[in-house]
């Protein structure tokens, strides 16, 4: 029980008005869902518009097999951008280690691979994303391995351990 001046009324002031609410909220979204269904769709498709656009910034994801081909022709480079120690411990041949942190200020390094697609990779595909947006941002053509250098890792790739 619940009381609310506003919904009670002028006339209850000074005792206390009793009312029942049930679920009130939920049975309002509900009815707010039901007769409004156009709109919610909408909303629910621009949501999955807007992410699929963000998805897209960050570099567009690559499969281990994909970018195996853009290595293997030539078109791509590999980027890796986690740390130093990780990087060491085992990496793609060929691979560039720019650590995610350092990224903005070492930009210049990569403008030598403007003309190959930046394939970013990272541990699980937590830094690649945003990663990629700073290079998209820069003109570069980024894209993500999808699962970073554990997928790598789970395909059984081979990596150079310096």
């Amino acid at each position: 029980m619940v009381y609310t001046p506003a919904l009670c009324g002028p006339e209850v002031s000074g005792r206390h008005c009793n009312i029942d609410i049930k679920g009130s909220r939920v049975d309002d979204l509900l009815v707010f869902l039901s007769q409004e269904w156009m709109l919610v769709g909408i909303l629910v498709v621009l949501i999955y518009v807007y992410a699929w656009r963000e998805r897209l910034k960050n570099g567009q994801p690559i499969s281990t097999s994909e970018a195996t081909v853009l290595i293997n022709t030539d078109a791509g480079i590999w980027l890796d951008v986690r740390e130093n120690g990780e990087f060491k411990n085992g990496h793609i041949v060929d691979a560039i280690n720019v650590p995610h942190g350092k990224l903005a200020e070492q930009l210049d390094s990569l403008e030598k691979y403007r003309d190959k697609t930046l394939i970013v990779v990272d541990k699980m595909g937590q830094h690649a994303g945003s990663a990629g947006r700073q290079l998209g941002a820069k003109g570069f053509t980024v894209r993500r391995l999808s699962g970073g250098i554990s997928e790598w890792q789970n395909q059984n790739l081979p990596l150079v351990k310096k």
